[in-house]
Protein backbone atom coordinates (compact mmCIF):
# COMPACT_ATOMS: atom_id res chain seq x y z
CA UNK A 1 0.00 0.00 0.00
CA UNK A 2 1.16 3.56 -0.70
CA UNK A 3 2.40 5.41 2.01
CA UNK A 4 -0.19 7.98 0.99
CA UNK A 5 -2.79 5.95 0.93
CA UNK A 6 -1.79 4.74 4.74
CA UNK A 7 -1.87 7.96 5.59
CA UNK A 8 -5.33 9.07 3.94
CA UNK A 9 -6.40 5.57 6.46
CA UNK A 10 -5.02 7.32 9.69
CA UNK A 11 -6.51 10.75 8.83
CA UNK A 12 -10.32 9.24 8.60
CA UNK A 13 -9.04 7.38 11.60
CA UNK A 14 -7.49 10.17 13.70
CA UNK A 15 -11.18 12.61 12.40
CA UNK A 16 -13.65 9.82 13.13
CA UNK A 17 -11.63 9.07 16.74
CA UNK A 18 -11.53 13.22 17.07
CA UNK A 19 -15.43 13.34 16.65
CA UNK A 20 -16.63 10.35 18.89
CA UNK A 21 -14.16 10.78 21.68
CA UNK A 22 -14.37 7.05 22.03
CA UNK A 23 -11.12 7.36 23.17
CA UNK A 24 -9.09 10.39 24.44
CA UNK A 25 -7.73 13.01 22.24
CA UNK A 26 -4.17 12.47 23.33
CA UNK A 27 -4.36 8.45 22.82
CA UNK A 28 -6.01 9.08 19.84
CA UNK A 29 -2.22 11.13 18.32
CA UNK A 30 -0.05 8.78 19.71
CA UNK A 31 -1.98 5.89 18.17
CA UNK A 32 -1.52 7.40 14.84
CA UNK A 33 2.26 8.95 15.59
CA UNK A 34 3.09 5.01 16.28
CA UNK A 35 0.96 3.82 13.46
CA UNK A 36 2.46 6.18 11.07
CA UNK A 37 6.00 4.80 12.07
CA UNK A 38 5.05 0.94 12.29
CA UNK A 39 3.89 1.10 8.96
CA UNK A 40 6.90 2.98 7.57
CA UNK A 41 5.32 6.38 6.57
CA UNK A 42 7.73 8.14 8.60
CA UNK A 43 10.73 7.37 10.62
CA UNK A 44 11.51 7.92 14.23
CA UNK A 45 12.80 11.08 14.00
CA UNK A 46 9.94 12.71 11.87
CA UNK A 47 7.30 11.16 13.73
CA UNK A 48 8.21 12.67 17.07
CA UNK A 49 9.59 15.96 15.68
CA UNK A 50 6.50 17.40 17.25
CA UNK A 51 7.24 16.90 20.92
CA UNK A 52 10.36 19.37 20.18
CA UNK A 53 8.18 21.51 18.13
CA UNK A 54 8.78 25.04 19.32
CA UNK A 55 5.06 25.34 19.26
CA UNK A 56 5.17 22.86 21.99
CA UNK A 57 8.70 24.52 23.84
CA UNK A 58 6.28 27.73 23.70
CA UNK A 59 3.37 25.71 25.34
CA UNK A 60 5.08 24.44 27.86
CA UNK A 61 6.93 27.60 28.73
CA UNK A 62 3.83 29.63 28.81
CA UNK A 63 2.04 26.95 31.25
CA UNK A 64 4.36 27.38 33.63
CA UNK A 65 4.44 31.54 33.38
CA UNK A 66 0.84 30.97 33.08
CA UNK A 67 0.93 29.24 36.09
CA UNK A 68 3.02 31.49 38.25
CA UNK A 69 0.78 34.33 37.20
CA UNK A 70 -2.26 32.07 38.23
CA UNK A 71 -0.68 30.30 41.62
CA UNK A 72 0.44 34.14 43.15
CA UNK A 73 -3.22 35.70 42.73
CA UNK A 74 -1.99 37.77 40.31
CA UNK A 75 -4.50 37.02 37.58
CA UNK A 76 -7.09 37.42 39.71
CA UNK A 77 -6.33 40.81 40.55
CA UNK A 78 -6.21 41.71 36.59
CA UNK A 79 -9.56 40.03 36.48
CA UNK A 80 -10.71 41.83 39.42
CA UNK A 81 -9.86 45.05 37.16
CA UNK A 82 -11.57 43.66 34.09
CA UNK A 83 -14.51 42.82 35.60
CA UNK A 84 -15.06 46.40 36.42
CA UNK A 85 -15.25 47.74 33.13
CA UNK A 86 -16.84 44.65 31.55
CA UNK A 87 -19.63 43.89 33.41
CA UNK A 88 -21.75 41.54 31.43
CA UNK A 89 -20.72 38.23 30.27
CA UNK A 90 -21.28 39.55 26.92
CA UNK A 91 -19.10 42.64 27.81
CA UNK A 92 -16.35 40.50 28.73
CA UNK A 93 -16.27 38.16 25.65
CA UNK A 94 -16.40 41.56 23.39
CA UNK A 95 -13.30 43.54 24.83
CA UNK A 96 -11.69 39.78 25.23
CA UNK A 97 -12.33 39.43 21.96
CA UNK A 98 -11.11 43.06 20.52
CA UNK A 99 -7.87 42.91 22.42
CA UNK A 100 -6.86 39.70 21.53
CA UNK A 101 -7.56 40.46 17.66
CA UNK A 102 -5.85 43.91 17.74
CA UNK A 103 -2.89 42.03 19.10
CA UNK A 104 -2.58 39.18 17.00
CA UNK A 105 -2.45 41.48 14.63
CA UNK A 106 1.34 42.77 15.83
CA UNK A 107 2.47 40.16 17.28
CA UNK A 108 2.44 36.11 17.10
CA UNK A 109 -1.32 34.69 17.44
CA UNK A 110 -0.03 31.88 19.16
CA UNK A 111 2.13 34.32 21.41
CA UNK A 112 -0.68 36.18 22.21
CA UNK A 113 -2.96 33.88 22.99
CA UNK A 114 -0.41 31.90 25.56
CA UNK A 115 0.46 35.36 27.35
CA UNK A 116 -3.10 36.31 27.83
CA UNK A 117 -4.79 32.85 28.77
CA UNK A 118 -3.99 32.59 32.42
CA UNK A 119 -5.18 36.21 32.26
CA UNK A 120 -8.66 35.70 31.30
CA UNK A 121 -8.89 32.24 33.36
CA UNK A 122 -8.26 34.96 36.34
CA UNK A 123 -11.25 37.00 34.59
CA UNK A 124 -13.27 34.13 34.75
CA UNK A 125 -12.41 32.86 38.46
CA UNK A 126 -12.82 36.49 39.54
CA UNK A 127 -16.39 37.11 37.45
CA UNK A 128 -18.07 34.07 38.24
CA UNK A 129 -18.64 32.85 34.56
CA UNK A 130 -17.46 29.76 33.23
CA UNK A 131 -13.97 29.76 31.63
CA UNK A 132 -14.57 27.69 28.92
CA UNK A 133 -16.97 30.61 27.20
CA UNK A 134 -14.54 32.79 27.45
CA UNK A 135 -11.15 30.80 26.52
CA UNK A 136 -12.81 29.75 23.07
CA UNK A 137 -13.52 33.19 22.11
CA UNK A 138 -10.08 33.86 22.77
CA UNK A 139 -8.63 31.94 20.64
CA UNK A 140 -10.84 32.29 17.68
CA UNK A 141 -9.86 36.21 17.93
CA UNK A 142 -6.52 35.38 18.08
CA UNK A 143 -6.74 32.98 14.44
CA UNK A 144 -8.68 36.02 12.95
CA UNK A 145 -5.84 39.01 14.39
CA UNK A 146 -3.64 37.10 12.29
CA UNK A 147 -4.83 38.38 9.26
CA UNK A 148 -4.42 41.83 10.48
CA UNK A 149 -0.93 42.76 8.95
CA UNK A 150 1.90 40.98 6.52
CA UNK A 151 3.55 39.65 10.21
CA UNK A 152 0.14 38.21 12.54
CA UNK A 153 0.85 34.67 11.29
CA UNK A 154 3.26 32.62 9.42
CA UNK A 155 1.26 31.62 6.14
CA UNK A 156 1.42 35.65 5.57
CA UNK A 157 4.94 35.32 4.80
CA UNK A 158 4.72 32.52 3.06
CA UNK A 159 2.86 33.74 0.34
CA UNK A 160 4.75 37.06 0.66
CA UNK A 161 7.83 34.86 -0.38
CA UNK A 162 6.42 33.41 -2.77
CA UNK A 163 4.80 36.69 -4.46
CA UNK A 164 8.63 38.30 -4.05
CA UNK A 165 10.07 35.48 -6.46
CA UNK A 166 7.61 36.80 -9.41
CA UNK A 167 8.78 40.48 -8.11
CA UNK A 168 5.23 41.23 -6.78
CA UNK A 169 4.05 41.85 -2.99
CA UNK A 170 1.20 42.77 -0.44
CA UNK A 171 1.78 45.51 1.57
CA UNK A 172 2.04 45.61 5.40
CA UNK A 173 -1.77 45.65 6.04
CA UNK A 174 -3.08 44.32 2.89
CA UNK A 175 -4.24 41.41 4.30
CA UNK A 176 -6.63 43.71 6.53
CA UNK A 177 -8.52 44.31 4.00
CA UNK A 178 -10.35 40.96 4.55
CA UNK A 179 -9.04 40.00 8.03
CA UNK A 180 -10.24 43.00 9.63
CA UNK A 181 -14.29 42.99 8.68
CA UNK A 182 -13.82 39.21 9.47
CA UNK A 183 -12.97 40.20 12.84
CA UNK A 184 -15.50 42.21 13.08
CA UNK A 185 -17.87 40.08 12.18
CA UNK A 186 -16.65 37.34 14.60
CA UNK A 187 -16.50 39.61 17.13
CA UNK A 188 -20.33 40.70 16.57
CA UNK A 189 -21.50 36.76 15.87
CA UNK A 190 -20.49 35.78 19.45
CA UNK A 191 -21.66 38.75 21.15
CA UNK A 192 -25.18 37.80 19.84
CA UNK A 193 -26.29 34.60 17.83
CA UNK A 194 -22.83 33.03 18.94
CA UNK A 195 -23.13 33.56 22.57
CA UNK A 196 -25.41 30.85 22.70
CA UNK A 197 -23.18 28.22 20.89
CA UNK A 198 -20.01 28.52 23.44
CA UNK A 199 -19.42 25.83 25.31
CA UNK A 200 -20.41 26.06 29.12
CA UNK A 201 -18.59 23.50 31.07
CA UNK A 202 -17.41 23.61 34.51
CA UNK A 203 -13.81 22.79 34.80
CA UNK A 204 -12.29 20.76 37.99
CA UNK A 205 -9.29 21.56 38.81
CA UNK A 206 -7.34 18.10 37.79
CA UNK A 207 -8.89 19.29 33.86
CA UNK A 208 -7.20 21.97 33.21
CA UNK A 209 -2.95 23.61 34.49
CA UNK A 210 -4.96 26.35 36.82
CA UNK A 211 -6.54 26.00 39.93
CA UNK A 212 -8.94 28.65 40.60
CA UNK A 213 -10.02 27.10 44.11
CA UNK A 214 -6.96 28.44 45.78
CA UNK A 215 -6.65 31.36 48.52
CA UNK A 216 -4.41 34.08 47.81
CA UNK A 217 -3.96 35.23 50.90
CA UNK A 218 -0.99 33.87 52.33
CA UNK A 219 1.19 34.66 48.90
CA UNK A 220 3.56 37.55 49.67
CA UNK A 221 3.35 40.96 47.52
CA UNK A 222 6.72 40.79 45.82
CA UNK A 223 5.94 37.11 44.15
CA UNK A 224 2.43 38.69 42.62
CA UNK A 225 4.17 41.65 41.47
CA UNK A 226 7.60 39.96 40.08
CA UNK A 227 5.17 37.21 38.23
CA UNK A 228 3.41 40.40 36.76
CA UNK A 229 6.93 41.89 35.77
CA UNK A 230 8.40 38.78 34.44
CA UNK A 231 5.07 38.00 32.06
CA UNK A 232 4.84 41.71 30.92
CA UNK A 233 9.00 41.38 29.47
CA UNK A 234 8.12 37.84 28.47
CA UNK A 235 5.56 39.68 26.50
CA UNK A 236 8.10 42.67 25.35
CA UNK A 237 10.59 40.09 24.27
CA UNK A 238 7.89 38.58 22.05
CA UNK A 239 6.95 41.78 20.29
CA UNK A 240 10.39 42.04 19.66
CA UNK A 241 11.21 39.03 18.61
CA UNK A 242 13.20 39.93 15.54
CA UNK A 243 14.81 42.72 17.17
CA UNK A 244 16.68 40.95 20.37
CA UNK A 245 16.91 37.39 17.86
CA UNK A 246 15.15 35.72 20.53
CA UNK A 247 12.57 33.38 19.55
CA UNK A 248 8.82 32.78 21.04
CA UNK A 249 9.74 29.67 22.44
CA UNK A 250 12.96 30.58 23.99
CA UNK A 251 11.92 33.87 25.67
CA UNK A 252 9.16 31.82 27.11
CA UNK A 253 11.94 29.17 27.99
CA UNK A 254 13.49 32.11 29.94
CA UNK A 255 10.48 33.87 31.69
CA UNK A 256 9.81 30.07 33.32
CA UNK A 257 13.30 29.49 34.22
CA UNK A 258 13.27 32.96 36.17
CA UNK A 259 9.60 32.17 37.59
CA UNK A 260 11.44 29.04 39.15
CA UNK A 261 14.74 30.49 40.17
CA UNK A 262 13.20 33.53 42.07
CA UNK A 263 11.39 31.17 43.81
CA UNK A 264 7.80 32.73 42.68
CA UNK A 265 6.73 29.24 41.58
CA UNK A 266 8.48 26.38 42.84
CA UNK A 267 10.10 23.56 40.50
CA UNK A 268 6.74 21.12 41.58
CA UNK A 269 4.01 23.88 41.06
CA UNK A 270 5.69 24.58 37.56
CA UNK A 271 5.78 20.57 36.80
CA UNK A 272 1.85 20.53 37.83
CA UNK A 273 1.16 23.59 35.49
CA UNK A 274 1.93 22.10 32.64
CA UNK A 275 -0.96 20.24 31.00
CA UNK A 276 0.30 16.62 29.29
CA UNK A 277 -2.87 16.74 27.33
CA UNK A 278 -1.91 19.30 25.62
CA UNK A 279 1.49 18.49 24.93
CA UNK A 280 0.40 14.77 23.68
CA UNK A 281 -2.44 16.10 21.43
CA UNK A 282 -0.24 18.55 19.46
CA UNK A 283 2.95 16.73 19.30
CA UNK A 284 1.39 13.62 18.11
CA UNK A 285 -1.22 15.36 15.85
CA UNK A 286 1.80 17.07 13.78
CA UNK A 287 3.31 13.33 12.91
CA UNK A 288 0.09 13.62 10.80
CA UNK A 289 0.75 16.57 9.04
CA UNK A 290 4.35 15.46 8.10
CA UNK A 291 2.60 12.80 6.97
CA UNK A 292 0.36 14.47 4.87
CA UNK A 293 3.11 16.96 3.73
CA UNK A 294 5.80 14.25 3.24
CA UNK A 295 3.51 11.69 1.37
CA UNK A 296 2.22 14.05 -1.00
CA UNK A 297 -1.51 12.58 0.77
CA UNK A 298 -2.36 16.36 1.17
CA UNK A 299 -1.13 17.52 -2.30
CA UNK A 300 -3.38 14.34 -3.53
CA UNK A 301 -6.66 16.28 -1.68
CA UNK A 302 -6.25 19.37 -3.10
CA UNK A 303 -5.13 18.29 -6.66
CA UNK A 304 -7.98 15.81 -6.94
CA UNK A 305 -10.53 18.49 -5.50
CA UNK A 306 -9.16 21.22 -8.21
CA UNK A 307 -9.31 18.72 -11.44
CA UNK A 308 -13.00 18.34 -11.03
CA UNK A 309 -13.20 22.03 -11.85
CA UNK A 310 -12.13 21.69 -15.38
CA UNK A 311 -8.81 23.66 -17.22
CA UNK A 312 -11.00 27.06 -17.39
CA UNK A 313 -13.20 26.90 -13.90
CA UNK A 314 -14.91 30.15 -13.49
CA UNK A 315 -12.82 32.77 -11.09
CA UNK A 316 -15.30 33.04 -8.62
CA UNK A 317 -15.68 29.29 -8.11
CA UNK A 318 -11.70 28.72 -8.27
CA UNK A 319 -11.81 31.19 -5.48
CA UNK A 320 -14.23 29.72 -3.78
CA UNK A 321 -12.56 25.92 -3.91
CA UNK A 322 -9.42 27.23 -2.96
CA UNK A 323 -11.08 29.17 0.00
CA UNK A 324 -12.51 25.65 1.04
CA UNK A 325 -9.72 23.03 0.81
CA UNK A 326 -7.41 25.65 2.86
CA UNK A 327 -10.26 25.53 5.54
CA UNK A 328 -10.49 21.48 5.56
CA UNK A 329 -6.77 21.18 5.67
CA UNK A 330 -5.77 23.71 7.93
CA UNK A 331 -8.51 22.52 10.57
CA UNK A 332 -6.38 18.80 10.31
CA UNK A 333 -2.63 20.58 10.10
CA UNK A 334 -1.19 23.53 10.54
CA UNK A 335 -2.24 26.77 8.96
CA UNK A 336 1.76 27.39 8.35
CA UNK A 337 1.80 23.88 6.55
CA UNK A 338 -1.36 23.94 4.79
CA UNK A 339 -0.45 27.25 3.48
CA UNK A 340 3.00 26.39 2.48
CA UNK A 341 1.57 23.21 0.45
CA UNK A 342 -1.35 24.94 -1.38
CA UNK A 343 0.78 28.17 -2.04
CA UNK A 344 2.60 26.55 -5.36
CA UNK A 345 -0.19 24.77 -6.24
CA UNK A 346 -2.84 27.42 -6.27
CA UNK A 347 0.48 29.85 -8.08
CA UNK A 348 0.63 27.17 -11.07
CA UNK A 349 -3.26 27.19 -11.67
CA UNK A 350 -3.37 30.73 -11.51
CA UNK A 351 -0.29 31.22 -13.81
CA UNK A 352 -2.09 28.33 -16.10
CA UNK A 353 -5.53 30.78 -16.22
CA UNK A 354 -3.70 34.24 -16.23
CA UNK A 355 -5.28 34.68 -13.84
CA UNK A 356 -3.51 37.60 -10.61
CA UNK A 357 -1.51 35.31 -7.88
CA UNK A 358 -2.30 37.90 -5.59
CA UNK A 359 -5.55 37.28 -5.89
CA UNK A 360 -5.34 33.62 -5.24
CA UNK A 361 -2.87 33.20 -2.40
CA UNK A 362 -5.46 36.07 -0.51
CA UNK A 363 -7.89 33.53 -0.65
CA UNK A 364 -5.47 30.52 -0.11
CA UNK A 365 -4.13 32.54 3.20
CA UNK A 366 -7.30 33.69 4.39
CA UNK A 367 -8.69 30.24 4.43
CA UNK A 368 -5.54 28.35 5.56
CA UNK A 369 -6.37 30.75 8.83
CA UNK A 370 -9.95 29.47 9.29
CA UNK A 371 -8.64 26.88 12.21
CA UNK A 372 -11.21 26.89 14.29
CA UNK A 373 -13.54 23.72 14.12
CA UNK A 374 -10.67 21.47 15.62
CA UNK A 375 -8.98 21.29 18.88
CA UNK A 376 -5.77 20.38 16.77
CA UNK A 377 -5.99 23.57 13.66
CA UNK A 378 -3.82 25.85 15.45
CA UNK A 379 -1.48 25.98 18.67
CA UNK A 380 -3.86 27.94 20.53
CA UNK A 381 -6.70 25.66 20.40
CA UNK A 382 -4.94 22.95 21.67
CA UNK A 383 -3.63 24.91 24.57
CA UNK A 384 -7.08 25.86 25.92
CA UNK A 385 -8.30 22.50 25.35
CA UNK A 386 -7.54 20.99 29.01
CA UNK A 387 -8.30 24.52 30.96
CA UNK A 388 -11.68 24.94 29.30
CA UNK A 389 -12.69 21.22 29.27
CA UNK A 390 -13.57 21.40 26.13
CA UNK A 391 -14.35 18.37 23.55
CA UNK A 392 -14.07 18.01 20.23
CA UNK A 393 -17.38 18.42 18.92
CA UNK A 394 -17.14 21.92 21.80
CA UNK A 395 -15.09 23.50 18.70
CA UNK A 396 -17.39 22.22 15.65
CA UNK A 397 -20.14 23.60 17.21
CA UNK A 398 -18.85 26.95 17.94
CA UNK A 399 -16.10 27.12 15.30
CA UNK A 400 -17.95 25.84 11.97
CA UNK A 401 -20.30 28.95 11.80
CA UNK A 402 -17.13 31.00 12.17
CA UNK A 403 -15.87 29.73 8.69
CA UNK A 404 -19.22 30.19 7.59
CA UNK A 405 -18.81 33.50 8.08
CA UNK A 406 -14.99 33.67 6.86
CA UNK A 407 -16.58 32.38 3.69
CA UNK A 408 -19.27 34.45 2.97
CA UNK A 409 -17.25 37.91 3.91
CA UNK A 410 -14.79 36.84 1.96
CA UNK A 411 -16.05 35.31 -1.14
CA UNK A 412 -18.13 39.38 -0.80
CA UNK A 413 -14.88 41.19 -0.81
CA UNK A 414 -11.81 39.11 -2.58
CA UNK A 415 -13.56 39.29 -5.71
CA UNK A 416 -13.82 43.43 -5.18
CA UNK A 417 -10.42 43.99 -3.52
CA UNK A 418 -8.56 41.23 -5.37
CA UNK A 419 -9.89 40.15 -9.00
CA UNK A 420 -8.79 37.21 -10.75
CA UNK A 421 -8.35 39.49 -13.99
CA UNK A 422 -8.09 43.05 -13.09
CA UNK A 423 -8.16 45.71 -15.55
Amino acid sequence: MEPSTITLIFLAFAVVMFVTEKIPLGVTAMIVCVGLVVTGVLDIETAFAGFVDTNVILFVAMFIVGGAFFETGMANKIGGIVTKFARTERMLVVAIMTIVGLMSGVLSNTGTAAVLIPVVIGIAARSGYPRSRLLMPLVFAAAMGGNLSLIGAPGNMIAQSALQNMSLSFGFFEYAIVGLPILICGIIFYATIGFKLLPDHEVKDADGAFDTDKSFDDVPRWKQILSLVILILTLLAMIFEDAIGISLCISGCIGALALILTGVISEKEALRSIDLKTIFLFGGTLSLAAALQNTGAGEKIANAVIGLLGDNPSPYLFTFVVFIICCVLTNFMSNTATTAMMVPICLSIAQGMGADPRAVLMACVIGGSCAYATPIGMPANTMVLGAGGYTFKDYAKAGLPLILIATVVSMIILPIAFPFFPE
